[in-house]
């Protein structure tokens, strides 16, 4: 769903306060959680976003208008195929977008990501079964992998840099830093 659970957005936005980057990309921003959640603590972040549905950038708000700004800029694309350039920030945000690949291709995207140059990784996924198909017409909402929080664990931990992690009831909240 485009949507998230509130679990870890505390834990999540402490983390945020600490690093204070001025650049964050949004993979799979939904309706923009984490951009409403973070903008208000640091301004003057320059905000891109990655939504593979079309739709949700008009159904959210995403684009930016004179009036409210959410993302500064907006790629309308598969996270797999977009630029590396989009990766060279100083946050990456994947809320609840790793389930929604099959695990391999999630891996190789975060692989892809600290090769790029990410400073500092946000992700967080389902840790309990939570099945889930096409919603309101997005075939990309269905969830082909159910994460460990372990399993996750182990590869935020096998690309080198500093993991601290949250495992809640629902979710798992994971923060990479290149060291």
């Amino acid at each position: 769903m485009p949507t998230s659970d509130t679990e870890g957005k505390d834990w999540s936005l402490e983390r945020f306060r600490y690093h204070l980057p001025n650049t964050v990309t949004d993979i799979g921003p939904g309706e923009g959680t984490y951009a409403k959640l973070f903008r208000p603590v640091h301004e003057g972040v320059w905000w891109t976003a990655v939504e593979i549905f079309k739709p949700y950038v008009r159904r959210y708000g995403l684009k930016s208008t004179k009036t409210r700004t959410m993302y500064d800029e907006i790629h309308v694309m598969d996270a797999r195929e977009a630029p590396d350039h989009l990766y060279y920030r100083d946050l990456l945000v994947l809320g609840d977008v790793a389930e929604h690949l099959p695990r391999e291709d999630a891996v190789a995207l975060l692989e892809r990501i600290v090769a790029a140059g990410a400073w500092n990784i946000l992700v967080s996924v389902p840790i309990v079964p939570s099945p889930q198909g096409e919603v309101d017409g997005n075939p990309h909402e269905a969830h082909l992998h159910q994460w460990d929080a372990d399993d996750m664990d182990a590869v935020l931990g096998g690309l080198g840099g500093k993991v601290e992690t949250f495992r809640g009831e629902t979710l798992g909240c994971w923060w990479w830093t290149r060291t």
